[in-house]
C-alpha cells in the first residue's frame, strides 16, 4: 500500500513570491494525496551578487589659450618729461627677449625716439641679464605720416596746433630715420638717456631721462627751447618689428597718434590686446576613485607621490603609478600624446589630450595637468574630483571646466608667469630651482595669471 500510495505521489507547486518551490505529496489514508507544508524559510535559495552597471566615459582636456605676440607691455608715465625728468617702469623678460618703446620728440610733426626693429636686447649671448646705459641702441625715426617743419618751429607742431593731428600728409609714408632736413636736430644723446637695471630673476627696470636743455634746439628764426618727452609706450619682444617695420608704411595701430600728438592710448590699447601668457599644457595623470583626496590634500604638503614631478616638469609616470596603489582608487592612468599625434608631448593652444575609463554611481573623477609656464601650478578639481553622476545614478555630461582650479603644489618657489629662468621651458634640468617646502593650495602670489577657461577646457562624455 506504501508503494501504491509512492507510485500515485504527484508534484504541487508552492509560490513563494518570486520564487517557485517544488514539493513532493505523499497520499493520504483516503488515497487524496496529503499537503506537505514547506515554510519559507527551507527554500533552498541561491545567492546572485548584483554589480552595478558600469559606464564608459570619454575625457577631453584642450588648451584653448591664446598664443600672444608679446610677453608684457604698458605706458611708462602719465605726463610729459621735460629736461631733468625721467620716466621709469619695470617689467618681467626671460633670455631671447628685447625691449621696445617709442616716446615722441615733441617739437616735431612726427618723429619719435625709439630702439631699431630688434629692440634693445635684454640679455646676452651667454643668457645674462643687461645693465647699463643703452641709449646707443636708441634712434630718432620719422613716422611718415605727416609732413615735416623745422623742428621746434612748425605750425602744425603739437606745441603750436594745441595737438590737433589731422595736418598735412607727408609724401613718403614709410618709417624712417628721422632726416635733419632744417639743420638743427639734435643728437639722441643730447635729447635722451636710456637704461636699463636688472633688478632681480627676470624683473628689469628701465629709465628713460629728458637731458635736453633750454638750448638744445635753435630755430632759423632765433628761438632756443628743450625737447619734451611724450610717456612711452613699451613692450617687451621675442620676435622683431614690435612697433613698426623700417622701410614700410604704419601699420594704422596707434603708432601715427603717438609721433603726432603724443597721446599713448591708441597704441597702448593695440599692444595690450596682443600681451598675455601663451602656456603649453604638460602630461597629466587621473584617478577614478571613491575616496577623498587621491592627489593631494589642500593645505597640507606633497606627500612625495609623484605630484611634485608632474606640477614642475610635466612628467606624470610616478604620479600615476603610486595612484594605482591608493586606498579608494578604481582606476588610475596618464594622457600624455596630443590628439593626432603618436608621440608624448606638451599641449600648445589649439590641441587637446584625451583619455577613457568605467565608472558606476558613486564615483568621482580627479586628475592633474602642469600649466607649464609656471614653476609648479598645476590644474585640476578639488579632493572630493568630480562627481560622474548625478544624484539620480545618470552619468554626468558636457563642459566640466568650472569644477577645475589652479593649485600651487608648494614644491618650487614661483616666478613671474612665463619668464621664471627655473620654469621647465629655460630651466637648467628637471627638479632645479628653489624649493618652496609648502602646501598644496589654489595658488595666490603676487604674480597675475590668466583665468582657468582662458587655458583649459575639459569635456566628458559618457558611452555604454
Amino acid at each position: 500500500m506504501r508503494t501504491e500510495n509512492l507510485l500515485r505521489a504527484r508534484t504541487a507547486v508552492v509560490a513563494l513570491g518570486a520564487l517557485s518551490v517544488v514539493a513532493f505529496a505523499a497520499c493520504g489514508s483516503d488515497g487524496e494525496p496529503a499537503a506537505i507544508a514547506v515554510p519559507p524559510t527551507q527554500v533552498p535559495a541561491t545567492a546572485v551578487p548584483t554589480t552595478p552597471p558600469t559606464t564608459s566615459f570619454d575625457v577631453t582636456i584642450e588648451n584653448v589659450g591664446t598664443v600672444f605676440d608679446f610677453t608684457g607691455t604698458g605706458v611708462g608715465g602719465d605726463a610729459p618729461a621735460g629736461p631733468g625728468d625721467s620716466f621709469t617702469f619695470e617689467f618681467d623678460a626671460a633670455p631671447g627677449s628685447a625691449l621696445s618703446f617709442a616716446t615722441m620728440f615733441v617739437p616735431s610733426n612726427d618723429f619719435f625716439f625709439a630702439p631699431g626693429e630688434d629692440g634693445i636686447a635684454l640679455f646676452d649671448s651667454e643668457g645674462s641679464p643687461i645693465s647699463g646705459d643703452v641709449t646707443s641702441a636708441v634712434s630718432l625715426w620719422d613716422a611718415g605720416t605727416e609732413a615735416d617743419q623745422e623742428p621746434g618751429a612748425g605750425s602744425e607742431q603739437p606745441l603750436m596746433n594745441g595737438g590737433n593731428a589731422d595736418d598735412t600728409a607727408d609724401t613718403n609714408t614709410s618709417v624712417r630715420e628721422a632726416a635733419d632736413t632744417f639743420g638743427n636736430l639734435p643728437a639722441v644723446g643730447d635729447v635722451v638717456k636710456v637704461s636699463l637695471d636688472h633688478l632681480s630673476g627676470s624683473r628689469f627696470m628701465a629709465t628713460i631721462e629728458n637731458v635736453s636743455t633750454p638750448d638744445t634746439i635753435s630755430t632759423a628764426d632765433g628761438a632756443n627751447s628743450a625737447v619734451p618727452l611724450t610717456p612711452p609706450v613699451w613692450v617687451v619682444h621675442s620676435a622683431p618689428a614690435p612697433l613698426f617695420s623700417i622701410g614700410e608704411a604704419d601699420r594704422g595701430e596707434g603708432l601715427e597718434t603717438l609721433a603726432e600728438t603724443g597721446s599713448p592710448a591708441t597704441l597702448s590699447a593695440s599692444l595690450t590686446t596682443r600681451t598675455g601668457l601663451t602656456s603649453p599644457l604638460a602630461p597629466g595623470a587621473f584617478a577614478v576613485h571613491t575616496s577623498d583626496d587621491p592627489i593631494f590634500t589642500d593645505g597640507a604638503p606633497d606627500r612625495g607621490e609623484g605630484l611634485e614631478a608632474l606640477a614642475e616638469d610635466g612628467s606624470p609616470d610616478a604620479l600615476s603609478t603610486a595612484l594605482a596603489g591608493v586606498s579608494g582608487v578604481i582606476s588610475a592612468g596618464a594622457f600624455a600624446v596630443p590628439s593626432g599625434s603618436s608621440d608624448p608631448g606638451p599641449l600648445f593652444p589649439g590641441s587637446s589630450y584625451s583619455f577613457t575609463f568605467t565608472a558606476e554611481p558613486g564615483d568621482n573623477l580627479s586628475f592633474a595637468t602642469m600649466l607649464v609656464q609656471t614653476n609648479d601650478l598645476f590644474y585640476g578639481p578639488n579632493g572630493k574630483g568630480i562627481a560622474l553622476f548625478d544624484g539620480s545614478g545618470n552619468p554626468v555630461s558636457g563642459d566640466i571646466t568650472s569644477q577645475l582650479l589652479l593649485w600651487d603644489a608648494g614644491t618650487e618657489t614661483n616666478q613671474s608667469p612665463g619668464t621664471g629662468s627655473d620654469q621647465a621651458p629655460r630651466q637648467a634640468g628637471a627638479n632645479t630651482g628653489d624649493a618652496e617646502s609648502g602646501n598644496v593650495q589654489i595658488v595666490q602670489d603676487e604674480f597675475s595669471y590668466p583665468g582657468v577657461s582662458d587655458i583649459v577646457r575639459v569635456t566628458i562624455t559618457p558611452g555604454n
